[in-house]
């Protein structure tokens, strides 16, 4: 849910509510009884934790095998 922030225009108070989208605004400050204004904050940030949200983190490489030089081999019959 979204969080909105309010500030009484009497005496000044701010303060947050948790409201679904849909709900209407507040208009009633929880400490004077006065009018209420919805007022515009910047938000936070997302912010992503934990491994798999950026390309060095997104997978774990395998352990890479040793290549073997064919030319080298001896178990191979010639003929």
């Amino acid at each position: 849910m979204p969080t909105y922030d309010y500030e009484c225009d009497s005496c000044g108070h701010r303060f947050e509510a948790f409201q679904k989208m849909s709900d209407t605004p507040l208009d009633t400050c929880p400490e004077c009884g006065k009018r209420v204004r919805r007022v515009l904050s910047g938000g936070v940030g997302i912010s992503f934790r934990g491994s798999g949200f950026y390309v060095t983190d997104s997978a774990k490489k395998a352990p890479e095998k040793k290549k073997v030089d064919s030319s080298s081999s001896t178990s191979g019959s010639k003929g």
